[in-house]
């Protein structure tokens, strides 16, 4: 019987052996695939221009990664003109396939034996825009990892086998000794209860012996483990007691323990970085939009890795991506992958800036903006939605769990189009504006479809808890669905969907640059605009109507009504990027703060002094942090907002204590950041008050208020807020 049995096994875990050995193997193809596709445009543009320096530059790029050993550029004959320098001796191996591979161009992945050990081999064939033939590029990873995890694995079936026959073999004589059954069971119990320490007896063992000593053994392990117990619990206590301060490391960590090898995607209309054409010079740059989503998710992935499947909406996006529509990102330092998805000038314009902001965004937003709603639109909006899950299906491996996390109120219908078709994949919503209520929602047409499509997701995050009620009372008033208040949940057709708030952040710090290169363009800064001795307000914003950027050029003409002393001596500066300018309300607005603006500095100009100085285009994160650095205030003055980032960003920029934060209350942010000047945006005489405030507040009250909206975002940073979604979406699915 034990030798039939150590067959089995033995069978077994050479057919599991063999499944893993595929498995890393496909795992190897695919990063190296990954890689490989990555330099497709580069290398081809390489070849094209027949730059060596290039692609010496290029290759030699791997010589700081740890898997992967090396990089080869071939050219259209096979001959190498470029490899990485520690896998100089990769040149002397004879590669007969190089050949086939520039006749069929058709990739190849293969283990290949190199000296003393084996490396896998990716070889990618570059074409030119006719499909022929431009050269290839090999990229060389290391398999000894691979074939240690085998070893191990061989390792815990031996000793697995080991113990299996051991355990038959003691079963067998207890078997074979009856009188051992019963004082075996009572030990047990005893153990069981001891360990606990739920009782205090001795052991119920009398018998002297092989059992008895049996018995003094497990009475020993039995203490030690009530010990270890009591001690365990008593750190883990200690620590959910201990506020731990979150970083990129902690949480890379988490998402290693609670997702493991499983895939990690991120979709959002917006993208992290684009490629676009200066005007002037006609230089292309890669610049970061404006905007929350990628204040937030951006350094996530960085930490984590992963795709972000985002919409290429810059005018040189296409020129980066290779055959797949992807590209490394940050640039000149890969974390992940960017996949470009591309919607034609008809879909962007009934998808974007039709349903989802003439419709959904001022319907979510508090600001008396009349919402439109065409059938034309959601058609787009629709087809837009189907586009991106396809995207996102081409992606999810088949063997393999896969978390997707969905941003914001493009992407509604997502969950239920990718769910269709892979009912396995866990998804994740977070809605970052505000959720309004539900007779407000209900004016909606298609309000049915949306919530369907929503409650296809297995977590709905928003930013505060009053916008999760907001929603469970519309999906309560609106649909046919359970609401369970107590875990906060939506059940439908037998599918569940938790809704929690989770407060979204920053990385918990905003100078990147240097210390010194910071100082330098602080210095050209009140130098260009002549700052020296004011007192300097900031305000960085997209030019949208819900940000109440109007209100406070009121707020600040009626500031210097009321103190004529502060002429001359204030100066606020309005840092806005041009957003969303093909909807007449945008176009019609940016028109508005021009004209506001210039009447107000037209009021007050005296010499060359004047209180406005208004900065329309985009900033990228590196120019706005010397603004946040200089400022003695700045202003949050928006009339609805889930949460507003500028505030925080602000906030961790003040790392001397300086500076004071007006904040409206009608922000997410304002219920965090407790110890700013909380103002309503409509109340001008408040506003122009708390101006005031900022300005002449003790020096030390405003340490303190810094301080301690300092502590609130660095503790409550992006990386806490990603690790309290992951660790809520991995719960639900135990």
């Amino acid at each position: 019987m034990l030798i039939v049995i150590s067959i089995v096994f033995a069978i077994f875990g050479i057919f599991q052996v063999r499944f893993e050995r595929e498995k890393l193997i496909d795992d190897l193809k695919r990063k190296a695939s990954q890689v490989a596709e990555s330099m497709d445009l580069s290398v081809k543009n390489i070849l094209l221009k027949g730059d060596t320096k290039g692609a010496n530059y290029i290759v030699n790029k791997f010589e700081t990664r740890e898997r992967l050993q090396g990089c080869v550029i071939y050219d259209k004959k096979g001959q190498i003109i470029a490899i990485t320098k520690r896998f100089t001796d990769w040149k002397e191996k004879e590669k007969p396939y190089i050949k086939d591979i520039l006749d069929s161009k058709i990739t190849r992945g293969k283990i290949e034996k190199f000296k003393e050990y084996s490396v896998y081999s990716y070889i990618l064939p570059i074409l030119d825009d006719d499909g022929k033939i431009l050269g290839l590029v090999e990229v060389i990873y290391d398999t000894s990892y691979a074939f240690s995890r085998l070893t191990d694995l061989w390792k815990r079936i031996s000793i697995t086998l080991i113990t299996l026959v051991l355990l038959i073999f003691i079963i067998t004589l207890f078997v074979q000794r009856q009188i051992f059954i019963l004082p075996v069971e009572r030990l047990t119990k005893w153990f069981q209860h001891f360990q606990k320490g739920e009782i205090n007896e001795k052991h119920p063992i009398k018998e002297s012996g092989e059992l008895g000593k049996l018995a003094s053994e497990v009475e020993q392990v039995a203490l030690s483990l009530r010990i270890a117990r009591k001690t365990i619990s008593e750190k883990a206590q200690t620590r959910m007691q201990k506020e731990e301060l979150w970083t990129e490391l902690k949480l890379r960590d988490l998402v290693h323990a609670k997702l493991g090898e499983n895939a990690f995607f991120v979709v959002s209309n917006r993208e992290p970085y684009m490629h676009v054409i200066d005007e002037t010079t006609g230089i292309t740059k890669c610049i970061s939009p404006a905007g929350g989503v990628t204040t937030a998710i951006d350094p996530i992935l960085r930490a984590c890795g992963g795709m972000w499947i985002a919409h290429g909406s810059g005018n040189a996006d296409r020129k980066f991506v290779n055959s797949k529509n992807k590209l490394g990102v940050p640039p000149e330092d890969d974390r992940y992958i960017l996949k470009r998805v591309w919607l034609s000038k008809k879909e962007e314009e009934g998808y974007y800036y039709g349903f989802a902001n003439e419709g959904l965004w001022p319907l979510s937003h508090n600001t008396h903006t009349r919402p439109i709603f065409r059938e034309s639109d959601w058609q787009m909006y629709k087809k837009a939605n189907q586009k991106f899950a396809e995207a996102v299906l081409e992606e999810l491996p088949q063997n393999k769990s896969s978390f997707v996390f969905v941003q914001d109120y493009h992407f509604t219908l997502l969950a239920k189009m990718i769910k269709e078709k892979r009912p396995d994949t866990t998804i994740g919503l977070f809605w970052h504006i505000p959720w309004p209520n539900p007779e407000v929602f209900s004016v909606c047409p298609y309000h049915k479809d949306i919530l369907e499509g929503m409650l296809y997701c297995d977590l709905i995050g928003f930013q505060v808890q009053n916008q999760c009620n907001n929603f469970l009372d519309t999906v309560n008033r609106l649909l046919e669905a359970r609401i369970d208040s107590e875990k906060f949940s939506v059940v439908q057709t037998g599918k569940e969907t938790f809704v929690k708030p989770f407060p979204i952040s920053i990385n918990g710090y905003i100078n990147r640059t240097g210390y010194s290169d910071i100082k330098k363009e602080i210095s050209n800064i009140r130098k260009e605009f002549e700052l020296d001795d004011k007192i300097v307000a900031v305000s960085v914003d997209r030019i949208d109507y819900t940000k109440g950027i109007v209100e406070r050029i009121q707020a600040i003409d009626r500031f210097l009504e009321k103190n004529p002393q502060y002429k001359k001596k204030f100066v606020f500066i309005q840092l806005g990027a041009p957003s969303r300018t093909h909807i007449k309300r945008y176009h019609d607005l940016v028109s508005e703060i021009d004209e506001i603006v210039e009447k107000l500095n037209w009021k007050y100009i005296d010499e060359d002094w004047k209180p406005i100085i208004y900065l329309k285009r985009h900033f990228s994160h590196e120019e706005i942090a010397p603004f946040y650095a200089l400022s003695d205030i700045c202003i949050v003055s928006s009339l609805h907002d889930g949460m507003n980032l500028v505030a925080k960003e602000y906030v961790a920029s003040k790392r001397d204590l300086s500076g004071s934060l007006i904040l409206s209350s009608f922000t997410g942010a304002a219920r965090e950041l407790t110890d700013a000047i909380h103002i309503n945006p409509y109340s001008i005489e408040e506003f122009a008050d708390a101006i005031k405030l900022a300005i002449e507040m003790p020096a030390e009250e405003k340490k303190k208020r810094m301080e301690n909206m300092l502590k609130t975002v660095s503790e409550n940073n992006v990386y806490k807020w990603a690790g309290n979604i992951i660790t809520e979406i991995t719960a639900l699915k135990k």
